[in-house]
């Protein structure tokens, strides 16, 4: 199994009480930690306003953070879950992109989805289209970047978007264009452009809806005449982990106290609702941990993204993941 890692931006309110001088130092340095270990890759969410709910708290944009993050780490890869392709002409994203990879030495990921957060898309005056079309402009904009990555140049009479030879110079440095990671497991849509296009799917990590979802994608792949078995599927994954149950308890009331002064107690009591609910596959023991994504691992998964809410304040969850539960999936 293949390990990716979050790095704090502040959408999930998992900056709170770092002033904002001081935030990128704290994302640095964690992105510096994961360059200089065991994680394959590290990542951002591409977000405007915090959740769960919007407020003044801060929320760093995600490509001014991958192209920081391209000229200040030297190995680890780089990847958004996922860039919303509404937010940004996908033109300008592929150019972006491509730029991105140049600085980074070929490390970019394109992680891409339709967008969901409504209250972020009526602020910023995106509207709120219908999930048809949303689902519309992801497809067109797939094309879009395919066609700028591998030829040069892109033209596209499409619905949504027109292109009409668009020079795309440099190329990324990686050959073919940069990976592409379709998120979402709507199924009749998403996973049938997943099946045309994704090199990489990143879709519900519990076990019935992980399995479900593969094989609806295994269907789609035989209606588009695609290799199923190319495609590497990935899951996120809400992760405190503790060396034992009593020290599992004692981080998430530590997260909890955290949140509260800006959630409020009953805000942040649901807040953490996810994580005590005991379908958390990343919240336990290093043991019972492994077990899950062990058994996540037979049913397919290929790749598990963690994120750590308390990162930004205190690393010994991550290093004791990556003690005790990455060599055991590795091997």
């Amino acid at each position: 199994m293949r390990f990716g890692l979050f790095v704090p931006q502040g959408w999930r309110h998992d900056l709170v009480g770092i002033e904002p001088a001081a935030q990128w130092a704290t994302m640095s340095g964690l992105a510096a930690h994961a360059d200089a270990g065991a994680w394959e890759s590290i990542w951002v969410y591409d977000h405007f306003h915090t959740v769960p709910v919007p407020s003044e708290q801060a929320t760093h944009e995600a490509w001014s953070l991958i192209s920081a993050f391209a000229a200040t780490t030297k190995r680890v890869r780089l990847g958004q879950m996922c860039t919303c392709m509404s937010y940004r002409n996908p033109g300008y994203l592929a150019k972006v992109a491509s730029t991105a990879d140049i600085i980074s030495g070929g490390r970019i990921e394109m992680g891409i989805g339709a967008g969901w957060y409504e209250h972020e898309w009526r602020a910023y005056g995106y509207g709120f289209p219908g999930p048809g079309e949303r689902l519309a402009r992801l497809d067109e904009g797939v094309q879009i970047m395919k066609q700028a990555w591998t030829t040069g140049t892109a033209t596209l009479d499409g619905v949504h978007y027109q292109m009409d030879g668009a020079i795309f110079r440099p190329l990324p440095l990686q050959a073919g264009g940069l990976p592409i990671w379709i998120a979402g497991g709507g199924e009749k849509v998403t996973l049938r452009i997943a099946a045309q296009y994704a090199d990489y799917t990143n879709f519900d990590g519990s076990p019935d809806g992980f399995s479900q979802k593969s094989a609806l994608l295994a269907e789609h792949c035989v209606a588009q005449g695609t290799d199923f078995g190319r495609i590497v599927r990935s899951a996120n994954y809400n992760t405190v982990i503790g060396a034992t149950e009593a020290e599992v308890a004692e981080r998430l009331n530590a997260i909890e106290a955290r949140v509260a002064p800006y959630l409020g107690a009953e805000g942040a009591e649901k807040f953490m609702a996810e994580y005590r609910s005991g379908k958390a596959q990343g919240v336990g023991t290093p043991e019972q941990v492994v077990e899950r994504l062990t058994a996540m691992k037979k049913r397919g998964l290929g790749y598990a993204i963690h994120y750590f809410p308390e990162a930004a304040y205190d690393r010994s969850g991550i290093e004791l993941f990556e003690r005790e539960v990455m060599p055991a999936l590795k091997q």
